[in-house]
């Protein structure tokens, strides 16, 4: 799974840089700005629907109670505000329930005998633009 991680720094957990710009820390009140839907939603790489079935909502209650096998919204005070969600809440949904590793492994290509052909080709294609190159003054 190709997905980035919240990662820790002195003030709690925020997203790794250059990834979801409205999830930020502001250091100015020490308030954690939470995650809209679509912010969720790049995150966990799932669709809107995903989203929706993970989270904790329930039409009969405005504020269902923790389930910790639910990615847990904020605490809304009507019906009609959007689902915003806390970052360590999505976190942790996605590393308890969803199993996802919040570190991606890149392995070096294995050399096969195609990458050592090509790379034969690439060296002589290099000799002879050399080659090129020292006659090209003679012939000016």
């Amino acid at each position: 799974m190709n997905s980035d991680f919240l990662s820790s720094d002195a003030e709690g957990l925020s997203p790794r840089p250059n990834q979801w710009d409205d999830a930020t820390v502001s250091s100015t009140d020490d308030k954690m700005t939470l995650l809209s839907i679509e912010a969720v939603q790049r995150y966990l790489n799932r669709s809107r629907a995903s989203v929706y079935r993970y989270a904790n909502t329930d039409p009969e209650q405005l504020n269902p109670p923790y389930d910790p096998k639910k990615l847990n919204p904020e605490i809304r005070s009507d019906k009609d505000a959007p689902l915003e969600f806390r970052p360590q809440e999505v976190r942790r949904f996605a590393e308890e329930i969803l199993g996802l590793n919040p570190t991606i492994k890149i392995q070096p290509p294995t050399e096969t005998v195609t990458t050592g052909l090509l790379k034969q080709i690439l060296q002589e294609l290099k000799a002879i633009h050399a080659l090129l190159e020292t006659r090209q003054p003679e012939e000016r």
